[in-house]
């Protein structure tokens, strides 16, 4: 694919992303009764706009955001259809509905690439480092990771992964020649010393392969949960290494370094039809990503909103007055500009990688 050509991908697939965020909010708060004033796809200057019966819907010129503009969800109004006059129950639907809507498509995406395939894969023991103290402590070529350190392996690559970041023992789960074995406190420690350009270091001490097995419907449809849940654990752990440190602002991507990303992704595939659907996994890990990533209780995301909505559910309870929506509206505010400039500094990190800094 050429450069411009992925480019114009990556938009449109951001474009639907959060068109299907946005069009959960809008599908349930017209179920809801409560009136939205706009539906937009991207933010800043209108470039086209079509006003409905009660909806204006527009399309914006950045494709970095969108939303679902309801009456009365920032401030206090007196429409009976606005946000602010809906039940707790239909708020927590509306906020709620993006989540679903990104977590359906991302869902409905493996799906379709779990389809294609006729087997499933796993991962396995292959062979042993030479030196390696492993096959000593129970482990044998053959056996099929199940889990490590209580981690389920539900995908193929978590075997590695997990290995990898361990601690100095593990407790690990195989399946050997139909039957769970369970090891118990294997000293990851004593795995394999191996040596590299740069001198000796400690490896896994085993070389992982992928077997193959038959996939029926329902293993298709298993590998699709498994893989969503995967994306999931995926997201936590990259939160995770976030918040220790293990990662800085340097390892994160926003929609500059992601559309590079997508293009190294197609242009890898030895054949268009294999870069297209290499893409489409890509679209569907970064659709459960926003999902995840939008239920986290940060002002001005949607796991914000409903955190919000327990405190004024509980400040109520105690006090038998409602927040005034006008505070909330406020944080969201704040919240919102401190998250543009993060993009914003994670979008130059992004220029500055692909010319080399």
């Amino acid at each position: 694919m050429s450069t411009v050509l992925i480019v114009l991908v990556g938009i449109l697939l951001f474009g639907l992303l959060i068109a299907a965020h946005e069009l959960g909010h809008f599908i349930v708060a017209k179920w809801c009764g409560v009136k939205v004033n706009e539906f937009a796809v991207g933010m800043g200057p209108k470039l086209l706009g079509h006003q409905g019966a009660e909806t204006l819907y527009t399309l914006r010129l950045f494709p970095i955001g969108g939303y679902c503009a309801m009456e009365g969800e920032d401030e206090d109004t007196d429409d009976p259809r606005s946000f602010q006059k809906a039940g707790a129950g239909k708020k927590l639907l509306i906020l709620l509905a993006g989540v679903a809507m990104n977590f359906l498509l991302g869902f409905l995406l493996f799906l379709g690439l779990c389809l294609s395939h006729s087997t499933y894969p796993v991962d396995v023991i292959d062979s042993f480092v030479p030196g390696s103290l492993l096959p000593a402590q129970g482990l044998m070529a053959g056996d099929q990771f199940l889990s490590v350190d209580g981690h389920a392996i539900l995908t193929q690559g978590d075997a590695n992964l997990f290995l990898t970041r361990t601690g100095a023992r593990a407790d690990i789960q195989v399946l050997r020649d139909g039957q769970k074995v369970l090891l118990e406190g294997v000293d990851m420690t004593r795995a394999a010393t191996i040596q590299t350009e740069d001198g000796p270091r400690q490896g896994l001490g085993v070389n992982l392969a992928v077997r193959a097995y038959p996939a029926s419907l329902v293993d298709r449809l298993r590998m699709t949960w498994y893989q969503c849940i995967d994306t999931v654990r995926l997201v936590w752990i990259s939160l995770g290494d976030l918040v220790t440190g293990a990662v800085g602002i340097r390892d994160m991507s926003g929609p500059v370094g992601i559309v590079d990303l997508m293009g190294q992704v197609a242009s890898s595939a030895e054949t268009p039809v294999g870069g297209f659907l290499r893409i489409l996994y890509f679209l569907a890990f970064l659709a459960i990503n926003l999902a995840v990533m939008n239920l986290l209780p940060i002002p001005a995301l949607d796991g914000g909103r409903i955190l919000f909505l327990a405190v004024n559910l509980l400040y109520t309870a105690l006090t038998r007055r409602r927040l005034d929506p006008k505070y909330e509206g406020a944080v969201n505010a704040v919240f919102l500009v401190a998250l543009l400039g993060l993009m914003l500094v994670i979008a130059a990190s992004d220029v500055l990688k692909l010319f080399g800094r």
